[in-house]
């Protein structure tokens, strides 16, 4: 009775929407009021802070191809990860509509979607979540309240699930959550239990999970009882909510271990409850929909869109329709939310999404290219208001669809010419390659099924069996072990267990401030202090404990280090720590990384370690300060490339090294090369000013002020460290300070230099396009940037000689064809060596023309000797049917021209000469005359000829070529007469 008492206590205060819609009337309340109604119903009523939907682009989790649940971005809080100081870390109750996508993957509707009216690429998940706060009877409470007093659906129409057990685990039935539904009035038939499959939520193979309880509509109503049809894959009874109480972690061995901290996750698709209050049985009926739907018939100016399926569906337009209306959807945020189409990862995944969309247009819809594109307006329309980073890339949406759209268009005709190629090529009754096949779609992403029509058509069959060998061995090679790189992190992630035990213990989280206790000395040096520390503890094979003995490696947790843990794209210090008073005996340290707010250093034990003892940290001071360097080059980089290419141009993502930086940034096509030069004389300019890098914690209030800084990231712990090149945080920080639009001004944890002028140079030795619309450049400082510049030059000498002597037009053609291995060989080497980028543009371009002059010179001598021999030749085989003759020529494709233009200047004649070189080898060309055809082919005869000489032939029926040995020359002479005189006197 007192969980009933509680209950009515948190109902007692009726809390209506903004709209009262009367259901299946036409005031059905439209989807931007159902989504403003669940978010406003926990941040008012219930006091959640409501956040903004996070990007579609994962950020810091690798595994996943694109954010497919609400959770994703919390992941942080569920494992204990996250950074104690962080804003994340403040969160208690927490509310949004998070944009999803699934398509790849392990949640993945891609093909699922058109063929019924409820899967979909993107959708959006409304959302509330508990960290640590409440738990199952608020959750349900809140979940019902919503549900019947706030959107006022029926209470008999709705039925909830719970957790089973699982006698395997150990687990018994879920009968807490039981009893809240049964307190909150939900009759017992409509309160039904489910096992682990139904009922039962997991992050992954590991980690966080729990049991769940899930809340079903019935569609048909009427007073029937439909628990029968709950969870039976019925259209008629759906799931619109579920709610997740985390509670346990699955351990790699499989077991589950209770939580130190209980978790709510809830997850309700809008498309389906907007569904349910507008009184529709298809998502694609709803105002969703419906606006893009219209859209595209007019676009098309076909039947319109009836919402039949499978068999009904002739010609499948209807599924064209909810293709295209879905896919144009997940284009739309996965493209303003920094996701283009492309050939890797969820790059991939999106290239096929807008495939997919332009072929049902095309062949389909039939309608006129640039349909997609159009669509995008009205997709904007519909999710502007609650997104409005779509209003404000809508242009940008709809330049990149098209660009694809084109692009696949040609990619197409070029797979349709080349399958026509190789079937004229393929031996009668066999298989299509399986290799081109593979290559087409891995490469060209032409369709599989298109293929398979195409060669239908032709009566010819794919090889299918070795078709799905080359995808099995694709398929293993992307799903091949972690890098080597990975293999620490056994050691150096703490799970969620360990780091909860090491707060009940009160172990404090590591001072790592003294990373950035660093000087520059009397004569400019930069003087690194060794740091004196306490271990705290010791992490190995995921568990804490005091020791560890010699030859181990593990993780040590200490109290204070002044070693860099890998975060915000720099990588970590390296160095060795020693016994206080101990300096014989070296622990090396070979990676450090920050979870929870404690520092690990991965160390190899070489004599045991235990927790107490007193160390001295020693950071590889070289590394450090190359790492400094570039992540100051970094910032630089970042402000050198707004400066030059638009304030527009925002950073993507980048990563710092000891070696070099690397940085990934929006971009509306390739950056010219004297954009780069530009962009590395701004840095340079900075160089030489030796501008102060400026640092000071801020709160993160304050540094949200700060105009033009980057959106911050949740997870910066606060205060936040703010890093100014040239200008004092202070006038930063002053109101209305335009100062930071003047230079780079970035939240930033990395180590950096105290003075720019150390970094003596940048240069960028890189820049290629990763997916239209993002550039990713590369770029070395300091001593390797001077080794890059003078490599370049050395180069560009190069080029300058064989340019020079390209000039002189030699008439020999060794000499000119030498000239051309040179440049070729050039070519090679500059597009290999570490130089400026804007340089290596230039050369390629010199070098291109370099090439084309030099076989442009080549064809020509070619073509002028090949004229002089085939007049001495006519001269001596005046008006004969067949030319059989031994001629000197330097090459196969000499003689081959001499060949051509005997053919040309005498039609009727066909023609075979052979030619023998200083190697001993003979060259065989030969032409046969349409008119002797199809009884005499050129391929039998350089065949025949050539056979003779134990050599080899081939070609077509009209021309061949081959070579053979000079021993058989008279006889093949001999053959290459009774060989023609057989066929032509037939």
């Amino acid at each position: 009775m007192a969980a009933a008492g509680r209950l009515r206590l948190l109902l007692a205060v009726p809390w209506r929407w903004r709209c009262s819609p009367r259901r299946g009337a036409a005031g059905c309340p439209p989807a931007g009021q159902v989504r403003a109604a669940f978010l406003r119903f926990f941040e008012e009523r219930h006091g959640h802070r409501r956040l903004p939907s996070a990007p579609v682009r994962p950020r810091g989790d690798s595994r996943l191809l694109f954010v497919n649940a609400g959770m994703n971005q919390f992941k942080p809080i569920f494992l204990g990860t996250v950074h104690p100081r962080s804003e994340l870390a403040q969160h208690r109750r927490v509310v949004n509509s998070q944009k999803c996508v699934r398509a790849g993957g392990k949640h993945n509707d891609l093909e699922d979607v058109g063929r019924d009216t409820y899967h979909h690429t993107f959708f959006e998940m409304l959302g509330n979540w508990s960290f640590g706060d409440y738990f199952k009877e608020e959750a349900c409470s809140m979940a019902w309240e919503l549900l019947t007093e706030v959107y006022e659906i029926p209470k008999d129409r709705l039925y909830v699930t719970y957790f089973a057990g699982d006698s395997s685990l150990g687990l018994g039935a879920d009968e807490e959550c039981r009893d809240v539904w049964l307190c909150l009035g939900v009759p017992a038939s409509h309160v039904l239990p489910f096992p682990l499959k139904d009922n039962f939520w997991e992050m992954g193979d590991t980690g966080p999970c729990g049991p769940c309880t899930e809340i079903h509509y019935d569609h048909v109503g009427g007073g029937r009882n439909a628990a029968a049809l709950v969870n039976q894959g019925s259209p008629d009874v759906v799931e619109i909510w579920n709610l997740v109480f985390m509670q346990y972690s699955r351990e790699v061995e499989g077991n589950l271990l209770p939580l130190p901290q209980h978790h709510v996750d809830t997850g309700m698709g809008l498309e389906r409850l907007v569904t349910v209050l507008q009184n529709k049985r298809s998502n694609y009926d709803t105002d969703l929909f419906t606006p893009i739907l219209d859209a595209i018939h007019k676009g098309c100016r076909g039947p319109r869109y009836q919402g039949l399926v499978g068999d009904a569906d002739v010609g499948h337009v209807n599924m064209a329709y909810r293709v295209v209306a879905d896919h144009v959807r997940a284009l739309c945020v996965c493209i303003t939310d920094g996701i283009y189409p492309g050939f890797s990862g969820a790059e991939l995944v999106l290239r096929r999404i807008l495939r997919r969309a332009v072929r049902f247009c095309s062949e389909v819809l039939h309608a006129p290219p640039g349909l997609l594109a159009s669509l995008v307006p009205t997709v904007v329309e519909v999710l502007g208001d609650a997104y409005p980073e779509l209003t404000k890339n809508a242009d940008q949406i709809m330049d990149v669809i098209n660009e694809n759209e084109a692009a696949f268009q040609s990619s197409l005709e070029r797979g349709r010419r080349i399958i026509e190629r190789t079937v004229q090529q393929m031996e009668p009754s066999t298989n299509f390659p399986a290799e081109v096949a593979w290559s087409l779609y891995g490469n060209l992403g032409f369709p599989l099924d298109l293929i398979d029509l195409i060669l239908e058509e032709k009566g010819i069959s794919l090889d299918s069996a070795a078709f799905n060998e080359l995808a099995l061995e694709d398929a293993k090679r992307k799903a091949g072990g972690p890098p080597a790189g990975q293999l620490e992190d056994t050691n150096t992630r703490l799970d969620v267990h360990s780091l909860a035990q090491l707060r009940s213990n009160n172990v404090p989280a590591t001072d790592d401030s003294p990373k950035y206790a660093y000087t520059l000395g009397q004569h400019g040096q930069y003087e690194f202090s060794p740091c004196q520390a306490t271990v705290l503890m010791l992490y190995r094979d995921q568990s804490l404990q005091n020791e560890v003995g010699a030859g181990q490696r593990c993780g040590v947790i200490l109290d204070r280090t002044n070693f860099y843990a890998e975060q915000g794209g720099q990588a970590s210090d390296q160095g060795y720590m020693i016994h206080l008073g101990q300096q014989d005996i070296l622990f090396p340290v070979e990676s450090v990384r920050l979870c929870g707010g404690y520092v690990i250093h991965e160390v190899i034990a070489v004599e045991t370690l235990r927790a107490g003892d007193q160390v001295q940290l020693f950071v590889d001071e070289a590394q450090r300060l190359a790492c400094m360097m570039n992540h100051t080059a970094t910032h630089l980089l970042n402000f050198a490339l707004r400066h030059v290419l638009g304030d527009n141009t925002e950073q993507r993502g980048s990563h710092v090294t000891a070696e070099w930086l690397r940085f990934d940034f929006d971009t509306k096509g390739p950056v010219t090369a004297e954009q780069l030069q530009q962009v590395e004389q701004v840095v340079q300019d900075v160089i030489k000013r030796n501008e102060v890098v400026h640092t000071a914690e801020v709160p993160l209030v304050l540094a949200r002020r700060v105009q033009g800084l980057r959106a911050v990231d949740e997870g910066y712990p606060d205060p936040v460290r703010i890093v100014s090149l040239g200008v004092p945080v202070e006038s930063v920080l002053t109101c209305n300070s335009e100062a930071a639009m003047q230079t780079s001004v970035e939240l930033c944890c990395g180590t950096h230099l105290l003075q720019t002028g150390a970094m003596e140079d940048l240069a960028i030795i890189s820049e290629r396009q990763l997916v239209k619309g993002i550039s990713r450049v590369i770029a070395v400082t300091g001593r390797q940037a001077k080794q890059a510049r003078e490599a370049g030059q050395c180069l560009a000498m190069e080029v300058d000689s064989v340019s020079l002597r390209m000039k002189e037009r030699s008439t020999s053609i060794p000499e000119m064809q030498n000239l051309s291995k040179e440049v070729g060989q050039l070519t090679k080497m500059v597009a290999s060596t570490p130089m400026p980028q804007w340089q290596r543009k230039e050369l390629q371009t010199i070098l291109k023309v370099l090439q084309r002059t030099a076989n442009t010179a080549v064809k020509k001598l070619e073509m002028q000797q090949a004229e002089e021999k085939a007049q001495s030749m006519l001269a001596k085989h005046c008006n004969q049917p067949v030319i059989i003759d031994t001629v000197p020529a330097d090459s196969l494709s000499i003689l081959m021209k001499v060949v051509n233009q005997l053919c040309d200047k005498s039609p009727g004649t066909s023609v075979l000469l052979l030619s023998p070189q200083a190697s001993g080898e003979v060259l065989c060309a030969c032409q046969v005359s349409k008119n002797c055809l199809p009884v005499f082919s050129a391929a039998d005869w350089a065949m025949a000829v050539c056979t003779q000489m134990e050599g080899k032939a081939g070609g077509s029926p009209v021309v061949a070529k081959g070579s053979g040995n000079a021993k058989g020359m008279q006889g093949a002479l001999t053959t290459a007469l009774e060989f023609a005189q057989s066929k032509l006197l037939k």
